[in-house]
């Protein structure tokens, strides 16, 4: 069955950095575009940033500059660098394929002093 496990999450300052990593399992996840959505507290899931299956990166406005999406077909792996990390960025995220009904448990980002 299909498996999204993400991992990297923390607590963090603002200002500083985390790299997240969301390892899949069950899918041919070379051919998959990948996404990276959030759901703050008491707000909706939104997607943040996406790459396609050759590589091609979007992102959200409120994070172009800071992050960085990046995949690795190998381990079928996809990350999500961020720096420069504000209050605004706490969430839990989660990877997805495809805009699939596919889902892993996310991971706790928190940003605060």
């Amino acid at each position: 069955q299909v498996q999204l496990v993400e991992s990297g999450g923390g607590l963090v300052q603002p200002g500083g950095s985390l790299r997240l990593s969301c390892a899949a399992s069950g899918i041919i996840f070379s051919v998959y575009n990948m996404g990276w959505y959030r759901q703050p507290p008491g707000k909706q899931r939104e997607l943040v940033t996406d790459i396609s299956s050759d590589g091609t990166a979007r992102y959200a406005e409120s994070v172009k500059g800071r992050f960085t999406i990046s995949r690795d077909n190998a381990k079928n792996t996809v990350y999500l660098q961020m720096n420069s990390l504000k209050p605004e960025d706490t969430a839990i995220y989660y990877c997805n394929p495809g805009g699939t009904s596919f889902w892993g448990q996310g991971t706790q980002v928190t940003v605060s002093s």
